[in-house]
């Protein structure tokens, strides 16, 4: 009996560790001037984890481009402004691949073939009055052009596309 209920505690204390870890539905990122809701990340085209816990990748993932865009728009705009955005769908650059058993996790492979993209809408706030709004459908064929794949920063050609579409596209209405 007491082997019995050992496991039944050992089960039940598993359950609520993996329930602990688990993403919300719709996370929310915010860092200085920039607020992502991230909607359904589950319906996201690519964004599987290698090795990381998949809830645990998707937060750093979030937390990492919210807070590198954050970095570029506090250079484009004013202190009263805010940039929100809703990701709607991602796809990271590369494509997951099986090692067969070789390694226990799959591995990314990043080639030309698979850009970065991403959809997201948008809205620029100037003391909580809305001044600019849009949708985009971003994706960076030339990813690997401009960036040398030995750097070691996380998810550098997202944050590049990111940003490009700051400078390009929300610096010249403001």
């Amino acid at each position: 009996m007491k082997i019995q209920s050992l496991i039944l505690a050992s089960v039940l204390s598993c359950s609520a560790a993996w329930a602990a870890d688990e993403t919300p539905v719709n996370p929310v990122t915010e860092d200085g001037m920039v607020k992502i809701t991230w909607q359904n990340p589950k319906d996201f085209r690519d964004i599987k984890s290698s090795g990381e816990i998949q809830s645990r990748y998707e937060k750093r993932l979030f937390e990492t481009l919210t807070k590198n865009i954050s970095k570029e728009a506090s250079k484009i705009l004013k202190p009263n402004q805010k940039l929100e955005m809703t990701m709607t769908d991602v796809d990271l650059a590369g494509d997951m691949r099986p090692t067969f058993g070789a390694t226990p996790d799959d591995l990314r492979v990043i080639k030309d073939l698979y850009p970065p993209r991403m959809a997201f809408t948008y809205q620029i706030l100037e003391n909580d009055k809305v001044i600019i709004v849009g949708d985009e459908k971003l994706s960076d064929m030339g990813f690997l052009g401009g960036i040398h794949s030995s750097t070691d920063k996380p998810f550098i050609y997202e944050t590049k596309m990111l940003t490009e579409w700051l400078k390009k596209t929300i610096a010249p209405q403001l």
